[in-house]
């Protein structure tokens, strides 16, 4: 398990490198703003998708190729 301050640290680089720095800061503003249960949003994010879908997208991001 990470510290609070190297997840913050890591997430901040993540968000950065992938949306650049004023897209990075945006969203947390967004975040910030906006009540958000993140819980919910988690039990959503997928919902009506198969294991084979989501496995496919998860290969996608990660680049990893099927043998």
């Amino acid at each position: 398990m990470y510290t609070d301050t190297v997840l913050r640290n890591t997430g901040m680089r993540i968000l950065i490198s992938n949306l650049g720095n004023v897209e990075a800061e945006r969203f947390i503003t967004l975040i910030n703003r906006e009540p958000f249960d993140y819980t919910e949003w988690q039990q959503n994010l997928f919902e009506g998708m198969s294991v084979r879908e989501l496995s496919k997208i998860a290969m996608q991001e990660y680049n990893i190729e099927k043998k």
